[in-house]
C-alpha cells in the first residue's frame, strides 16, 4: 500500500550515499552515485513543494563544477604534461607560493579540478535527494527532545529552498496568466519583488504559528543537569569526530577508529537523554518504522561500507589517475555498494498521491435525473 517512508530513513540513506561519494574522486563512481540519487528521487518523491526542488541542487552542483574549473584556470597551480592552451602569466611574490595567476593550462590539472568539483556536486545532490524525499516537518517530530528547539530552526532553514522554489513557480504561473512573456534579466524585477514579498509573508506567518504553539518556552533545567549535558554532548561530539577520522584514515591506530566512534555515540546519546528530561513534548500519530525503513537505512550503510573497504584495500581504484594520465579503474565492490543504494527506489512503498479533482463520470447525469 502507498505510504510515506520515515524521513529519518531517507536522511540516513542520503548520508550513507554522501559518505560513499566523498571518499572517491573516480568520475565513474561519482557519476554512478549521482545517477543512483536521481533514480531514487524520481521513483519515490511525492508531490510536496520540497520534492520538486531537487533540480535546483543539480543546478547548484553544475555551477560549482564550472566555478571550480574557472578558478583553476585563473589562479590554480598548473601541473601536467598535456598542454591545452597558453595563457599570460603574472609574477607573484614569494609569499604567494602555490598560487599561479594565469599560465599554461594542462589537461591533467583541468581534469583534477573537474573531479574535485564533481565530488562536491554529487555530495550536494545527495543532500538535495534527502530534502526532496523526506518531509522536514515530519522529521522534526522524530528528533530527540533535547534537540527540539534546534531542530525547529534547522527545519525552517532546510525548508527555505523548497518554499522559495514554490514561490518562483507560483509567480511564474501568475505572469503567464497575465500574458507577461518577458524572460531573462528583463523578467527579474517582475519575479524578484513578488517572491520577496511572499517570502516575508510566509516568515511572519511561520513566526506567529510557532509562537502560538509555545516554541522557545521551556522550563529551566538545574545547573548541574545543564553542566552534565554540555560535558557529555561535547565529549561525545569530539569522540565522534576523532572516530570518523580514524575510520576514514587507515594510517592512524585502530583504537582511534571504530571504538572511539562507538564511545562518542554513547556519550552523545547520554547527553541527549539527560538534556531532554526537562523538555515536555507530545507527538500526534508518530510515523511507523518498519521493514522499508530498515531496508532504506541499510542500503545507504552498505554503500558507505563498500567504498570504505575499497579505500583500505585498493585506494588507487578510488582516485582519478592523473600522473600519468589514464583511464580510471572500476572497483566492483564499490559499484555493487552504490547499486545497492538504488534498491529503495524499487523496494520501498510508493508515496501517496493526492486525490484527483476531476469529477466522476456519470455524476452530472445522476444529478440531473435526480
Amino acid at each position: 500500500m502507498p505510504r510515506t517512508v520515515h524521513p529519518a530513513a531517507w536522511w540516513g540513506w542520503a548520508v550513507g550515499l554522501a559518505v560513499a561519494v566523498s571518499s572517491t574522486t573516480n568520475p565513474l563512481l561519482l557519476l554512478l552515485g549521482l545517477s543512483v540519487a536521481g533514480f531514487v528521487v524520481a521513483a519515490r518523491r511525492g508531490t510536496s513543494p520540497w520534492a520538486r526542488a531537487f533540480r535546483f541542487y543539480l543546478y547548484l552542483g553544475a555551477a560549482i563544477i564550472v566555478l571550480r574549473l574557472v578558478l583553476h584556470v585563473l589562479v590554480g597551480l598548473k601541473l601536467g604534461t598535456v598542454r591545452l592552451f597558453p595563457l599570460p602569466e603574472a609574477t607573484l611574490p614569494s609569499w604567494a607560493a602555490g598560487i599561479q595567476l594565469g599560465g599554461d593550462v594542462y589537461l591533467e590539472g583541468l581534469l583534477g579540478a573537474a573531479t574535485l568539483g564533481l565530488r562536491l556536486a554529487v555530495i550536494i545532490a545527495c543532500i538535495g535527494a534527502a530534502n526532496a524525499l523526506a518531509n522536514p516537518k515530519r522529521l522534526l517530530r522524530t528528533l530527540p527532545s533535547a534537540l527540539h528547539e534546534v531542530g525547529a530552526a534547522v527545519v525552517v532553514s532546510v525548508s527555505v529552498a523548497p518554499e522559495l522554489a514554490e514561490s518562483v513557480q507560483r509567480v511564474h504561473r501568475a505572469r503567464q496568466l497575465r500574458g507577461d512573456t518577458a524572460r531573462g534579466l528583463r523578467a527579474l524585477p517582475s519575479v524578484a519583488l513578488p517572491v520577496l514579498e511572499d517570502t516575508l509573508e510566509r516568515s511572519l506567518l511561520l513566526a506567529a504559528a510557532m509562537d502560538s504553539r509555545g516554541y522557545g518556552r521551556t522550563p529551566t533545567a538545574p545547573a548541574g543537569q545543564r553542566v552534565g549535558t554540555g560535558i557529555l554532548t561535547l565529549g561525545g561530539l569530539l569522540a565522534c569526530a576523532v572516530g570518523l577520522y580514524g575510520v576514514l584514515d587507515a594510517t592512524i591506530p585502530a583504537v582511534m577508529g571504530t571504538p572511539t566512534l562507538g564511545l562518542g555515540l554513547l556519550l552523545s546519546a547520554a547527553g541527549l537523554w539527560l538534556g531532554g528530561r526537562h523538555v515536555e513534548r507530545t507527538t500526534y500519530r508518530p510515523d511507523p518504522w518498519r521493514g522499508a525503513e530498515w531496508l532504506t537505512l541499510g542500503c545507504g550503510a552498505v554503500a558507505a561500507a563498500a567504498v570504505v573497504v575499497v579505500s583500505r584495500t585498493t585506494p588507487d581504484a578510488l582516485s582519478m589517475p592523473l600522473s600519468p594520465l589514464g583511464v580510471p579503474a572500476l572497483p566492483l565492490l564499490a559499484v555493487g555498494g552504490l547499486l545497492v543504494a538504488a534498491l529503495p527506489g524499487l523496494l520501498t512503498p510508493e508515496p501517496p498521491r493526492p486525490a484527483s479533482r476531476r469529477p466522476v463520470r456519470g455524476a452530472r447525469e445522476v444529478l440531473v435525473r435526480g
